[in-house]
């Protein structure tokens, strides 16, 4: 990283380079400079400005959303295989055994992904950070349909190397709300309701932002703890909400939170069937997890977390829209 750039999970520019850029849209502003001035600098910016449209045109945010396609396909196929080999395997607790084995595995992506593309390869880390202001929505975009596409290649490359028979065991290591069982009088559905798998997806979702994610926007304490802590912090804590969302219920069929919309689609794309059913709470959890984590960052005081002056910010973007002075 940098040395006047501490935020982990941005764009790949606040990974490899201290000067400045046309995307970088704070990082890169001179210590000279207060985030006074900043605000001021991003008062006149146009819709098309403050929304990225730019990005779409750029040659380098495409190669870099190319870390993220990768970096999801490696990700979906180590997951998911973790997921059917600790089940598989006869362990007295598959759950802890798996969330440790995904908190490595985690934590191993996110450093090679981030010099790349700033390491998101979650749905939910680019939407947040496009709200808070950290990337525009549209490289959030170009990086969610990246991640998406790379979801399904991975999940395609586990399919290839697994029985039939295991892959529909396990729903191919996939999201799963229900799935259908033998019962003493023909099939039954099991699982969670689907009230319940909401609720978990959007607190696991929330507490994932809040607990890991915010150390990395936080260019204070990202420059504290240095890159390979914070990006360590944000696998234990995935691990950690993987372990309790398996372990709180215990309901046969549920696969626990997803907290990576694109890798529950990857699996629901290539295996299909009941992986679709639900499929629509792995989606509207981590979303309103990331709107509510936003309006979080607006509540606490400005001291704490330096958002004014970020000219992707969502606020601004909305006032820009209606002609607003921000």
């Amino acid at each position: 990283m940098a040395s006047n750039t501490s935020h982990v999970l941005g764009d790949e520019e606040s990974q490899l380079s201290g000067g400045s850029n046309r995307v970088q849209p704070f990082s890169s502003t001179p210590k000279n400079r207060n985030i006074d001035d900043e605000g001021k600098k991003h008062t006149s910016l146009t819709v098309a400005q403050r929304l990225g449209i730019s990005d779409f045109f750029s040659l380098d945010v495409w190669r870099a959303s190319m870390g993220e396609l990768l970096g999801s396909a490696v990700l979906v196929f180590m997951l998911d295989t973790i997921v059917i080999s600790t089940f598989e395997s006869d362990v007295k607790m598959p759950n802890l055994i798996m969330s440790i084995l995904i908190a490595i595995v985690i934590t191993i992506l996110l450093l090679a992904v981030v010099p790349v593309s700033g390491g998101h390869i979650n749905p939910v880390i680019s939407f947040s950070a496009a709200l808070v202001g950290i990337i525009s929505m549209s490289r959030a975009i170009i990086y969610m349909v990246a991640q998406c596409v790379g979801a399904i290649l991975g999940a395609l490359a586990l399919k290839a190397v697994v029985s039939s028979t295991i892959a529909q065991t396990f729903s191919l290591g996939g999201c799963t709300i229900t799935v259908i069982a033998p019962g003493p009088n023909g099939p039954i559905t099991v699982g969670l309701e689907t009230a319940q798998a909401l609720w978990l997806e959007i607190f696991c979702s929330f507490v994932f932002l809040f607990a890991s994610i915010w150390m990395a926007y936080d260019h204070r304490q990202a420059k504290a703890l240095g890159l390979v802590t914070v990006l360590s912090i944000v696998g234990i804590v995935l691990g950690l909400l993987v372990f309790i969302s398996t372990t709180v219920t215990a309901k046969k069929g549920y696969a626990g939170a997803g907290m990576n919309p694109a890798r529950c689609f990857g699996a629901a794309v290539v295996r299909g069937g009941h992986l679709w059913d639900g499929h629509w709470i792995f989606w509207v959890g981590p979303t309103i997890a990331c709107v509510a984590f936003y309006v979080y960052t607006k509540i606490i005081p400005p001291q704490h977390f330096h958002a004014d002056g970020y000219k992707y910010d969502f606020i601004g973007v909305v006032k820009a829209s209606f002609g607003l002075h921000v």
